[in-house]
């Protein structure tokens, strides 16, 4: 059973910074592809960043040139780094992985979840 458990989480200003960290358990991290999504209260889920488990890297417009995934499966674990957030990146973050080592943006796709970090940027 693969374990999946977010942090880095909290209050952050308008154009500030934070690192989110997921650490994975009960699988060979590197062999997967990974990825972010996030959701807001009253919306659905949005994709953020996936990394697949050949190195390829994809982030969504909506967070283009502002966050950056990245992974170290030394330390099974995956990052995600906000840099200038604004109100609107303000969510709960979910990490996700499944048993394929490409991913897609289709949640569906994604076999295991952690509980999700919150994150609230203020104005």
């Amino acid at each position: 059973q693969v374990h999946l458990v977010e942090s880095g989480g909290g209050w952050v200003q308008t154009g500030g910074s934070l690192t989110l960290s997921c650490v994975a358990s009960g699988s060979t991290f590197s062999r997967y592809c990974m990825a972010w999504f996030r959701q807001a209260p009253g919306e659905e889920r949005e994709r953020v960043a996936r990394f697949d488990s050949d190195g390829t890297i994809t982030g969504a417009d909506s967070v283009s040139g502002r966050f950056r995934i990245s992974r170290d499966n030394a330390k099974n674990t995956l990052y995600l780094r906000l840099d200038r957030v604004k109100p609107e990146d303000s969510a709960m973050y979910y990490c996700a992985t499944t048993d394929f080592k490409r991913c897609n943006w289709s949640d569906g796709w994604y076999k295991y979840w952690g509980q999700g970090t919150q994150v609230t940027v203020s104005s």
